[in-house]
């Protein structure tokens, strides 16, 4: 009985996918404007609809819930490009400020501590230090919270100044560490 209920199931399915899925993959390219992506939306739809196909195929209107769920996808993906676009533009959006003479082996161990640090610890150093931005900024770049951007860009910097050390100096005052701007092809002093 079962096996019958489960090639009824998938023999549903997929008339209801030969009927609609032109039309959600045109749904997805006028919503996003990406012809490339709306056949793999209507897809992922799709698929998301086959693992609650008992679900969808009681509903008043399975199509409306198809497109419901293509417009989600879409929205998910639009929101997704808007937020790269945004990190890019501020990561590139720093200044372009370049020191005459650059200490090139201390920039050679801070890069070298910088890789030692895990991703999000470093992009808050980063990004707060050597790109300057406010705590706001930093957390709109990476998707996270301010209280988050506070704690590792505190913990990054604790770390970084434990690996690169505090030698013994003469001036009692803490060493700040900071690249002023970096490029493509590494960082720049």
């Amino acid at each position: 009985m079962s096996a019958v209920v489960d090639d009824d199931n998938s023999a549903e399915f997929h008339a209801f996918f030969e009927r609609h899925h032109a039309e959600l993959a045109r749904l997805a390219h006028l919503l996003t404007g990406e012809a490339d992506a709306a056949d793999d939306l209507a897809a992922d739809a799709l698929l998301a609809l086959w693992h609650r196909w008992d679900r969808v195929r009681q509903a008043e209107h399975p199509v409306a819930y198809a497109r419901g769920v293509v417009a989600n996808l879409a929205r998910t993906r639009i929101r997704s490009a808007v937020r790269e676009r945004r990190r890019v533009a501020l990561f590139w959006s720093g200044r372009q400020e370049r020191a005459e003479d650059p200490d090139v082996p201390a920039v050679v161990d801070v890069q070298g501590a910088l890789r030692e640090l895990p991703f999000r610890k470093r992009a808050c150093v980063v990004l707060r230090h050597a790109f300057d931005l406010s705590e706001k900024d930093t957390a709109l770049a990476l998707g996270i919270s301010v209280g988050t951007v506070k704690s590792q860009t505190s913990k990054g910097m604790a770390e970084l100044e434990k690996r690169l050390g505090s030698g013994e100096r003469e001036d009692p005052a803490p060493r700040r560490v900071r690249a002023v701007g970096a490029t493509a092809e590494g960082w720049r002093r």
